[in-house]
């Protein structure tokens, strides 16, 4: 009995015998099960990411069809040696609120902002339409009141419509005028590739001859030096100019230059534009106009014929002759509180030097800051334009009002204020009140302690000698080697006849 109990208890553990698998299988199977187990875990994040790329492509707006912005073009300058002949139709006057005037194209426009010409003055205002009109023009306005740009920009204009070498002919009574002229040409053309060409007396005439055999655009020349390469230079030819200008034209066409410049207008065509300008007019402006201007326009803006500009204040001192050079100290000693003794200051070369190279280079040291005091002859009188300069000081008076009227008008320049302060004494009174009846009203005299001035005199008396002594050892070694000071050329005419020989042309 108790064997059939053993066989019925033992029956289960044969079954699991015969269904439970081996180890090794099991461990098969559950290596499989974990398999399938990451079969289906990547397969549902991969259903998973798909079903939210879905929903994203879904929700995102449908982008809009837009065309690309055109490519932005670089406005392009016009400039002389690659544009073609006929250019009107290109050149479109300039629109932008900062033009000087209505009828001057951009790259002009954008050279006179560089140079700081915001709105235009009443003499370029009147002048620069009728010139665009291709009309001969006599302008007259007062001292730096714009008048190089009032025919620098319708020339260079005119010159972009029509490109082509020799276009136009500048002249000038001085050679430091005729430079300031080229440079505000230089400045007003750098955007167009202007051609200027300075000729200039004193200077080498070979190397004025190749830079005109380089065919400028603009030649900015003194009438004896411009003579002398029409007549000696070969190939030189002004047949085909189509502007001529005459700045500071009064002082042109005096005994001067007068016969000077009727020979150099039968080298030039008759079918040309002519500018006349000056701060002064005489009658023989107007006997040259009938001569060689065709129905010009008057543009004048001075209200009277010697007018100066109203912010400059001008006065007098009514001294002795023998304490003139004391008075002269203290003057400049009262403008320049800087330097405190007359020794101090360091006078420009122009005082002793009389050439051309020398002159210039004084004169852009006192332009530079450099040099605080300048001294000169009328040379310096006309036109030129030298910021920042306060005061002006008439040592000598000129001999007549309108040389007065220049002399004053190198300060107060450009709407800026400036003092001009005369010297005047009992040898004087005639030309002073002359110069007085022409402004149309009396000057204040400027007021002075004498006791303050006759504190400089023992300085100014030893001054004097020192200076004596030097010009005398100048004059004895003139003309020798090593001297400062060169032999006069020329016939040597004194007088009237000779005045201000630094104006006549040399070499």
């Amino acid at each position: 009995m108790s064997t059939k109990r053993r066989k019925t208890s033992d029956e289960p553990s044969a079954l699991k015998k015969a269904t439970a698998p081996s180890a090794p299988e099991l461990k098969k199977e559950k290596k499989a099960v974990k398999d399938k187990s990451s079969k289906d875990k990547s397969t549902t994040t991969t259903t998973t990411k798909k079903a939210e790329k879905t929903e994203k492509k879904q929700d995102a707006p449908e982008p809009t069809e837009q065309s690309p912005p055109p490519p932005t073009r670089q406005k392009k300058t016009p400039r002389l040696s690659t544009m073609p002949r006929n250019k009107k139709a290109r050149l479109r006057p300039s629109r932008r609120p900062s033009r000087i005037l209505y009828g001057i194209v951009d790259a002009l426009c954008e050279a006179c902002e560089r140079l700081g010409y915001k709105n235009p003055t009443p003499i370029q205002a009147e002048s620069i339409p009728l010139a665009l009109q291709n009309r001969d023009i006599i302008g007259i306005a007062e001292t730096g009141s714009g008048k190089t740009a009032a025919f620098a920009l319708p020339i260079l204009q005119a010159l972009l419509d029509k490109p082509q070498p020799l276009f136009a002919l500048v002249l000038a009574p001085t050679r430091e005028l005729a430079a300031q002229i080229a440079q505000a040409f230089e400045a007003l053309g750098s955007l167009i590739s202007l051609r200027c060409a300075l000729i200039l007396g004193g200077m080498d005439m070979v190397t004025q001859a190749i830079a005109l055999g380089k065919k400028p655009h603009v030649i900015v020349a003194t009438p004896g030096r411009l003579l002398d390469h029409l007549e000696k230079t070969k190939g030189f030819s002004l047949r085909s100019m189509q502007y001529l200008v005459m700045d500071e034209a009064d002082r042109l066409l005096d005994m001067d230059f007068g016969p000077i410049l009727e020979k150099i207008l039968k080298f030039l065509p008759r079918e040309r534009r002519t500018f006349l300008f000056s701060a002064t007019m005489s009658s023989k402006v107007e006997s040259l106009q009938r001569a060689s201007l065709r129905d010009p326009l008057k543009v004048s803006v001075s209200t009277n014929k010697y007018a100066t500009v109203s912010t400059l204040k001008s006065n007098y001192v009514f001294i002795p002759h023998m304490h003139k050079d004391t008075y002269l100290v203290y003057l400049c000693n009262d403008a320049l509180p800087s330097c405190s003794a007359p020794s101090a200051w360091e006078p420009s070369p122009s005082t002793v030097v009389s050439r051309s190279p020398s002159r210039l280079g004084a004169l852009n040291k006192f332009r530079a800051g450099s040099r605080e005091i300048l001294v000169a002859t009328d040379v310096a009188a006309r036109g030129l334009d030298i910021p920042n300069v306060d005061c002006v000081i008439n040592h000598d008076l000129p001999q007549d009002s309108k040389t007065y009227v220049h002399r004053v008008g190198r300060t107060a320049r450009a709407g800026k204020s400036g003092h001009a302060i005369s010297i005047v004494t009992q040898y004087d009174l005639e030309i002073w009140l002359r110069i007085e009846a022409a402004l149309g009203h009396k000057l204040d005299e400027y007021p002075l302690e004498k006791d303050e001035v006759m504190v400089f005199k023992p300085r100014v008396e030893e001054a004097q000698r020192h200076a004596r002594n030097e010009m005398k050892s100048l004059m004895e070694n003139q003309g020798k080697h090593g001297g400062i000071l060169k032999r006069k050329r020329g016939n040597g005419q004194g007088g009237a006849g000779g005045r201000d020989h630094m104006d006549a042309e040399e070499g």
